[in-house]
């Protein structure tokens, strides 16, 4: 019996004043996500985040401003048989987010119009838009 390879992320939701949600292109990939990351070992989904919110658009935002949206678990969106444990948070948009280490471009998602796209993580089409969308009312 194979098993499926299972990878544990962090991953962000950050709004502009248009209530517009910040996704990230990776390099190398073609599918857009929220910005976040793997754990470091040790560290809590909060310590990531906050981590890899500076490593990947040069934003300072300290773990205690996250506020957890949810947990989910759904295909990954790059890596081929691979299942995805994502939590995912509320960020404040603390600047201006700059592409930084593996980011190759930033793009901003109206999410009523999340459904017009083709080129968007499983886990933003299937959990995170509709939980937004929920907050929203």
């Amino acid at each position: 019996m194979r098993v499926t390879p299972v990878i544990t992320v962090t991953a962000l939701c950050l709004l502009d004043a248009h209530g517009h949600l910040l996704l990230v292109r990776k390099r190398g990939t073609s599918v857009f996500m929220q910005p976040g990351g793997k754990p470091e070992p040790d560290e809590t989904p909060t310590r990531t985040g906050s981590r890899e919110l500076q490593e990947e658009l040069g934003l300072t935002v300290r773990p205690e401003e996250l506020t957890l949206l949810g947990t989910w678990s759904g295909p990954a969106a790059n890596e081929a048989d691979t299942r995805l444990v994502a939590t995912v948070f509320l960020c404040p948009l603390a600047g201006e987010p700059r592409p930084a280490a593996e980011i190759e471009e930033l793009d901003w998602l109206d999410l009523d119009a999340a459904g017009l796209r083709g080129d968007l993580a499983p886990l933003l089409t299937d959990y995170v838009v509709p939980a937004l969308l929920a907050l929203r009312g």
